[in-house]
């Protein structure tokens, strides 16, 4: 059974990358749970305050990827780039730099995002990588979802309502599911 943790990287109540997480927990195929981790709570990065010990938020989400087998990174685009929320939620997790690895080297990912655009999460997909990199994970490449227009691809409660995008959400799960066995 894969146990996946998602993390949407927006605090909008309302966002559709929230939205869409939530979609691939209830799409997850049999046998695979996907937990959602909230970022909220998560200080700016300061090595200040890294000095007298990491906040309790970073210690917590640290431990719940640990446990998990993969991470669902559902990322939001401001500006063509990575969302600087979620960014400094990485940077965290990734202090002490000698605890890096045991969070992220040769963890499985993989990035979805939505946009209200025409283009999707394309830009801050790729802006990603160079941060995947780095901390040595084990990005998936096979099927790329990146939902345009999400306020018609969402009902007014946050639910998925587009068929096409629910088929390709699907499919990326099984596949993902696949690739970390």
């Amino acid at each position: 059974m894969a146990k996946i943790l998602g993390i949407a990287g927006s605090l909008r109540r309302a966002s559709f990358n929230a939205a869409l997480l939530r979609a691939a927990v209830q799409l997850a195929p049999a046998g695979t749970t996907i937990e959602i981790a909230s970022i909220r709570g998560i200080p700016l990065y300061d090595a200040d305050v890294e000095e007298q010990g990491l906040p309790a938020a970073v210690v917590e989400l640290k431990e719940k990827i640990v446990a998990a087998d993969a991470l669902l990174l559902v990322t939001p685009e401001y500006n063509n780039s990575i969302p600087g929320v979620f960014k400094n939620v990485i940077d965290w997790l990734s202090r002490p730099s000698a605890d890096a690895a045991r969070v992220f080297a040769n963890r499985h990912v993989t990035l979805i995002g939505a946009s209200p655009g025409r283009f999707g999460t394309v830009q801050s997909q790729r802006s990603w990588l160079p941060v995947l990199r780095t901390l040595r994970m084990r990005p998936y490449f096979g099927i790329p979802l990146y939902v345009s227009g999400a306020a018609d691809v969402f009902d007014g409660d946050g639910r998925l309502i587009d068929a096409g995008v629910r088929t390709s959400l699907e499919q990326l799960l099984k596949h993902f599911v696949q690739v970390i066995g």
